[in-house]
């Protein structure tokens, strides 16, 4: 029997410093507030290491009901949690990498006036999180699915004075409702044929029903629905337009929600349903076409940005373009693993992005950066280790989980492992590009003091320095920079290939939550209960050992041309990009204007939007039609009363008059009835 572990306690503990800040925040100091903030974070924190190490004494999966919530005849829901391998692994990443990002920003927001309800709304987003990984039920998970929404919505939007960051919230709360719209429709679809939302039961009703691999049918509807709620979330094509726009929130809070947790919410999403991916050939092929065209996509977009974090949103968007991938060819621990090591990697990125926008006074633009390694060699020499791991340099965290994801790839498709690998290519050279125009050359930005410029560049930071007084962050934002770092380069050793002389223990520690896993374009035996017999997750390897390393070796290799790219166009000749573009005007005016696809969309959606609701539905329908009859109505009965109130002149002589007439009116009437009668 499982020990009680009271799981509730974990995402109750933020929630209780959300609820403290939020009402007592205002009235109480800044050193109360971080008090409150970091404990209840770290608390959680503390508590998923607690579960880790009882993990092994557990008869898996552990349910944790807390209370009875739905009941409609045959069909309920309870509130409850479940853990097993997946949740655990983010049970762990959320409280860990969101613990981190709470003590930097602790620097990082400490001249803001709104101290305090930055911090109430991180620790919302951290318990809507924490309620979404643990959910028991995809009704539960809806709850946090919508909740870390709101949270983003908070967060994005946080300087509100501000009207892009009030815009860019609006737009990520508006996109997301899309893609939560198609997450509904398949919870709708699961209760009408399956009769329940908890995952154990779904997915016994659902192992019978074997693979549909002839067309589209009940599972593969479930599950193109259930990737349309990913795409919202996790930022995939069509709807990956509101992530670029997020950055306007703070830095935290574009590492902690837009690169560590919320938007991985898809892919755990996505992997905690595999039973139903597995067995819908057309919607596994769905998942992998638009993780591999995003991944693609959004890498050329970050290639011209000079926004230093305009660059890593789409760094982020790309590579989750690589987790969908990997979980579109069956290869869902691979996906795990990518999301575990980006985790690391790309919350460290952000958070040294915001440790040089915090040493150069608010200035976010690389063309005004440059030879800064010297100033604030910490934040270069952790950020160095964020870039070569997001490369895929050999060795680190990235490395070992983007090569897998290729080699998963290419057992899938060629087409596929051929994108990936350019997709590689490029993310090496648009992350070297940003280190060498940041922390490179000479310094291209303006003499004045950073205060100077604090009245027109972003809004985010809070630095005081100009070049001349360029320096290192303090050691509450440096710590956290420096325990990422140390992750990017160990954090991948959990999963080093047997290629590579390891044995792949993430893999293996996943395999129970994804055992019998097979990609439907392998054709694999179905046991009685409609479980692939295969014991291994993914195909079979198309050749040795050998082959393996030829392709790990072709992408270390495009790794390495990327930074040679970087090092030619930013280092040795800095000349060349600037006539590069003008050679290739037109080309670079697409890729800088991101495709159009803004304006696009404005053009088919948005604007007839707009125009629809105020030319047709305000004017024509609310004003004319409904405003018109009511107006009409009332102006009828002014005239009428109008009339009417001449009757009451207060003359005697005039009621009698009116007496006479209507006494001479009622006679008429009378005589005329009985001479009728007659």
């Amino acid at each position: 029997m499982n020990p009680m572990l009271n799981l509730w306690l974990i995402p109750v503990l933020p929630l209780a410093g959300a609820a403290i800040n939020g009402f007592l925040g205002k009235k109480s100091s800044r050193k109360a507030v971080t008090t409150i903030a970091l404990f209840f974070s770290g608390a959680a924190f503390a508590m998923a290491l607690w579960v880790a190490m009882r993990f092994t004494s557990l008869t898996l999966p552990y349910h944790e009901y807390l209370a009875h919530w739905i009941r409609s005849g045959s069909f309920s829901v309870d509130f409850a949690f479940y853990l097993d391998q997946l949740s655990l692994v983010m049970l762990l990443v959320v409280t860990g990498v969101g613990f981190l990002i709470h003590v930097y920003s602790v620097g990082y927001m400490a001249e803001d006036p709104s101290y305090y309800r930055f911090f109430s709304y991180l620790n919302l987003f951290m318990f809507f999180m924490l309620t979404l990984v643990l959910a028991g039920n995809y009704l539960v998970m809806f709850i946090g699915w919508e909740g870390v929404g709101l949270a983003s919505y908070l967060l994005i939007g946080f300087w509100f004075t501000k009207d892009s960051a009030a815009s860019a919230g609006k737009k990520a709360f508006i996109v997301n409702r899309i893609g939560d719209f198609g997450f509904l429709i398949a919870l709708f679809l699961m209760i009408k044929h399956f009769g329940s939302l908890n995952f154990d039961q779904v997915f016994k009703s659902v192992m019978p029903l074997g693979a549909e691999k002839a067309g589209a049918g009940l599972l593969t509807a479930i599950g193109i629905l259930l990737m349309v709620g990913a795409c919202g979330k996790s930022a995939q094509i069509p709807l990956y337009i509101w992530l670029p726009d997020a950055m306007e929130g703070p830095t935290p809070v574009s590492a902690l929600i837009h690169a560590a947790t919320m938007v991985t919410a898809g892919v755990y999403m996505v992997a905690r349903s595999h039973v139903i991916f597995e067995r819908a050939q057309m919607a596994l092929t769905v998942v992998a076409i638009i993780g591999t065209l995003t991944a693609f996509f959004a890498a050329t977009i970050g290639v011209v940005q000079t926004d230093i974090k305009k660059v890593l949103a789409y760094s982020t968007v790309s590579q989750l373009g690589y987790m969908f991938m990997a979980c579109g060819v069956g290869a869902f621990s691979a996906g795990i693993f990518h999301l575990m090591t980006h985790a690391f990697f790309k919350g460290l990125l952000f958070l040294a992005a915001g440790s040089v926008i915090h040493a150069v006074g608010g200035e976010q633009d690389m063309r005004k950066m440059g030879g800064l390694r010297r100033k604030i060699p910490w934040t270069f020499w952790t950020m160095t280790a964020g870039t070569l791991a997001i490369a895929g340099i050999p060795g680190l965290a990235g490395f070992f989980s983007k090569d897998e994801i290729l080699w998963r790839a290419y057992q899938a498709s060629w087409a596929y492992w051929l994108v990936g690998l350019i997709t590689a290519f490029i993310t090496s050279f648009y992350m070297f590009r940003l280190w060498f125009m940041t922390f490179f050359g000479e310094y291209r930005g303006e003499a004045e003091s950073a205060n100077d410029h604090a009245s027109h560049r972003s809004h985010d930071a809070h630095g005081s320095h100009g070049h001349g007084g360029v320096h290192e962050s303090p050691k509450v934002m440096v710590i956290p920079l420096a325990i990422l770092a140390v992750l990017s380069v160990v954090g991948g050793y959990v999963g080093v290939p047997g290629s590579l002389g390891g044995n792949n223990r993430f893999d293996k520690f996943l395999g129970p939550v994804f055992h019998g896993s097979a990609p439907a374009w392998q054709d694999t035996a179905v046991g009685e209960k409609g479980a692939p017999e295969k014991e291994t997750e993914g195909p079979e390897p198309k050749s040795g050992v050998s082959t393996e390393l030829m392709f790990t070796g072709i992408s270390v290799l495009a790794a390495l041309l990327g930074f040679g790219l970087a090092w030619q166009l930013y280092y040795r000749r800095p000349e060349l990009p600037g006539r590069i573009a003008a050679s290739m005007a037109g080309e670079y005016q697409i890729l800088l204007h991101k495709y159009y696809v803004d304006e696009l969309y404005g053009a088919l959606f948005v604007r007839p939007l707009i125009d629809g609701s105020t030319r047709i539905l305000w004017h024509e329908v609310d004003q004319k039609i409904i405003d018109g009859a009511v107006n009409e109505a009332g102006e009828g009965a002014r005239h009428v009363s109008d009339e009417v109130r001449h009757m009451q002149s207060g003359n005697i002589r005039s009621y009698a008059g009116w007496i006479a007439a209507g006494s001479a009116v009622v006679i008429a009437f009378m005589i005329w009835m009985w001479t009728g009668a007659r």
